[in-house]
């Protein structure tokens, strides 16, 4: 079941997941040794990234994840990891990066990071992005990924640039034991309507989630 938490402003929202996953870490670093997360790329997250860089947490027992990959060459200034390293990584005191080699094209980059996850029996937290289509990490509506059921999955002809990318599946982001989606703004009230409205877009087949959202991006629908 859908959870929402509603804020003002996306600042205000940014501010309120960064405490929520932060929280979610420290309790999950009292039951184990290692907190696995899986993030997102993308713009929307760079405030919240900042926000949890600021936590005093046991950063080194940390390892991240990334929910999907642009299939640039390393370094590029539209791949995900590169947002990822400015906003959180670079500013936090220890990294157990798991990044996904996109630069080897679509195909062999999947194959590569297939085998990293497929030794992670399951992740404590997915901090998921949401594109004005419902798409999900790279998990867009009607294209042929959606039906690919390895745990990652090569991504062709995607709507929106690059048209190769590399995406954890569905079957992967489900075995997540906390989903949070956080997202903003009047470009983004129609999906939520669709969303709210449990129609079968890509971020709905993902089982529950906690959103994180401002007042303006439910301008067109109502808790």
């Amino acid at each position: 079941m859908h959870k929402w938490h509603v804020y003002p402003e996306f600042d205000d929202a940014s501010k309120a997941a960064a405490d929520f996953i932060a929280g979610n870490i420290e309790k999950k670093l009292q039951e184990n040794d290692i907190c696995r997360v899986i993030l997102p790329g993308g713009n929307t997250p760079a405030i919240c990234l900042s926000y949890l860089s600021e936590k005093e947490l046991p950063w080194d027992k940390v390892h991240w994840y990334l929910g999907d990959e642009r299939c640039y060459p390393r370094g590029h200034a539209e791949r995900n990891d590169v947002m990822l390293e400015k906003y959180l990584w670079s500013r936090i005191s220890s990294t157990n990066v798991n990044s996904i080699p996109a630069e080897l094209g679509a195909e062999e980059a999947a194959e590569v990071y297939r085998e990293v996850i497929n030794s992670v029996n399951s992740f404590d937290i997915a901090f998921l992005g949401l594109g004005e289509d419902g798409h999900t990490a790279s998990l867009f509506p009607d294209n042929e990924a959606l039906n690919d059921i390895r745990s990652v999955i090569p991504v062709y002809n995607s709507p929106k640039a690059p048209e190769d990318r590399v995406s954890l599946s569905f079957n992967t982001l489900r075995k997540s034991e906390c989903r949070v989606v956080l997202t903003g703004g009047t470009a983004k009230a129609d999906v939520i309507s669709r969303i709210k409205m449990g129609e079968q877009l890509p971020i709905n087949r993902l089982g529950d989630i906690n959103w994180y959202v401002d007042e303006a991006a439910l301008s067109e629908t109502t808790l």
